[in-house]
């Protein structure tokens, strides 16, 4: 299932065809519990949820998605976090990539938004990463990997907006801005990706290809990261993870560009970008040679990069 935001703050499903189908109602008072609330309730009691949403679908047609507008799936969770240096590419292999995260700003942006380019000056580029996002169903602590995916609710595109250039001991500014975390179009349940660890990821430049991957060169798969993280904070129904990305075929932006991400079987969506354009040259980033194969995983080494 397809869960959305949109309009008014209201909760919808997207129908086969493209209907928004209007399911509001599942969630009781939604006007005195906040946004944020209502899709963390909806996240939360998504099997209770089900019967009612599935009895609404019987009755009504729903409106087309182009009548609507689309908001961030999840206005701001109590997590987001990205996945560092988590993809098999540029000439690493798995034991050479460490299981680590970074914070990203939790007001997160929404189809259609407009992403901020602050000028900085060390900043060279503007560099958008397509990644696969998961979104936490339930209350995640000391988890094990063989219970990961339980805990998993379902996936969203996601944007990392990186930052080039600036080289200060600290990733608050290269990764922790605020619209640097576009997503969307909607949530799809977990039940409607048979394998989150071989699904293509493709993002455009003022239409232009840009990155085209398969997930399958991910270093630490989803259940890693989950029991990874849970050893040492709680994740909560909604948090956003972002599982990282492959380097190869990134673009930069600048003030006035279009901006798009689609991955399989999850939907498609875009962004536009204003602000700050840098003029200094940038090193490139696209790296060359072909693809590596991935190496073996070894969960209990670490090593810095």
């Amino acid at each position: 299932m397809k869960i959305l935001r949109f309009d008014n703050d209201k909760i919808g499903i997207l129908r086969e065809g493209g209907n928004v189908l209007d399911v509001s109602d599942v969630v009781s008072h939604r006007d005195q519990k906040g946004p944020q609330r209502v899709i963390e309730e909806v996240i939360t009691n998504f099997e209770d949820c089900r019967g009612e949403i599935e009895r609404i679908a019987g009755r009504e047609e729903g409106i087309p998605l182009g009548s609507v507008r689309l908001l961030a799936p999840i206005p701001r969770p109590s997590k987001c976090l990205g996945a560092f240096l988590n993809y098999v590419d540029m000439g690493r292999t798995r034991d050479m990539l460490p299981l680590e995260f970074f914070y990203m700003d939790p007001a997160l942006l929404g189809p259609g938004g407009t992403i901020e380019l602050v000028e900085i000056p060390e900043i060279t580029e503007f560099q958008p990463e397509a990644e696969l996002a998961f979104v936490m169903g339930k209350t995640a602590k000391n988890v094990s990997v063989d219970e990961a995916m339980d805990h998993v609710f379902g996936y969203v595109p996601f944007f990392d907006i990186s930052v080039r250039g600036i080289t200060r001991y600290t990733r608050f500014l290269t990764k922790g801005q605020a619209s640097h975390g576009p997503c969307g179009p909607w949530i799809t349940t977990k039940d409607e990706l048979s394998d989150p660890h071989n699904v293509n990821v493709k993002s455009w430049v003022n239409g232009e290809i840009a990155q085209n991957y398969n997930t399958e060169y991910m270093a630490h798969k989803i259940p890693a990261q989950v029991a990874w993280l849970s050893r040492f904070i709680q994740l909560e129904p909604g948090d956003v993870i972002a599982t990282g990305t492959y380097h190869e075929g990134r673009k930069p932006i600048k003030d006035g560009d279009l901006l798009e991400i689609e991955i399989e079987g999850i939907g498609k969506t875009e962004f536009h970008a204003k602000g700050y354009s840098p003029t200094r040259e940038a090193p490139s980033s696209a790296p060359t040679g072909p693809r590596p194969s991935p190496g073996p995983a070894d969960s209990n080494k670490i090593t810095w990069v």
